[in-house]
């Protein structure tokens, strides 16, 4: 039996005395999607940053198997897990090349020279990026800037991908091309924790997954179930959702 990409047990997380995640569980398998859907506030955001180090936080992060006593980033970069941030984050002043070789740089200074074949593996799975190579990044539309992002984290060839919101603010013909790049990164053996909204999208295409309220997990499990789960129906995919 395969060890999980990533353990989170007991995650907990405080802004002073206001607590934004309580006792937080949340397991990912090798080559799985689990998206994490919530509303607003219920801490979906916080839990990434706590995973990837950005934030102060007790409990366990286990990652491949290591435990993170002292999480660094780098150090999570290093070890293969990458963070694609809701804003996206490019510098729009440089080319769409550059934004994306800024995603190999820890490995390139580890000595590893493979920056062209990544970048074409990535021009593979976004042929859109090949035609605006040297666009800057500033001038591209919505869409174009999110598979910049992705395809940034997807240069340090990473072993999990966490992401946050892909689909904020996009156009829904864009989120469908989005979501379904997503859900074929399992064919390049990368681990995704979803961070979601749109409940429906993300259910879709994931494995497992977990509804995330005031800073705890309420329901977890396979996607399809959830997806059929009243509670889930009700609150985040809407009537339409319902099963006779």
């Amino acid at each position: 039996m395969t060890e999980p990409i990533l353990r989170v047990r007991d995650l907990c997380v405080s802004y002073g005395k206001v607590e934004a995640l309580h006792h937080l569980d949340i397991t990912v398998e090798p080559g799985q999607i689990v998206a994490v859907i919530g509303p607003n506030g219920a801490g979906k955001t916080t839990m990434l940053s706590a995973i990837m180090g950005l934030l102060p936080s007790s409990g366990e992060i286990e990652f491949q198997g290591e435990l993170q006593r002292a999480c660094e980033v780098e150090h999570l970069v290093a070890m293969g897990m990458t963070l694609v941030p809701e804003k996206r984050e490019l510098f729009s002043e440089m080319s769409v090349e550059d934004n994306l070789l800024l995603g190999a740089f820890q490995r390139f200074h580890a000595g590893e020279r493979d920056q062209g074949r990544t970048m074409d593996q990535v021009f593979a799975t976004f042929p859109r990026l090949k035609e605006r190579r040297a666009q800057l990044a500033g001038t591209l539309s919505g869409g174009e800037r999110q598979m910049v992002a992705v395809g940034r984290a997807l240069m340090a060839k990473p072993k999990l991908l966490m992401l946050d919101e892909p689909s904020l603010g996009l156009a829904p013909m864009v989120v469908r091309e989005i979501f379904h790049i997503i859900a074929g990164l399992r064919g390049l053996g990368v681990a995704v924790l979803l961070v979601e909204q749109n409940a429906r999208a993300a259910l879709q295409i994931s494995d497992h997954g977990c509804v995330l309220e005031t800073g705890g997990v309420v329901l977890a499990g396979e996607s399809r179930a959830l997806a059929n789960d009243p509670r889930v129906v009700q609150t985040y995919l809407g009537l339409g959702g319902a099963r006779p």
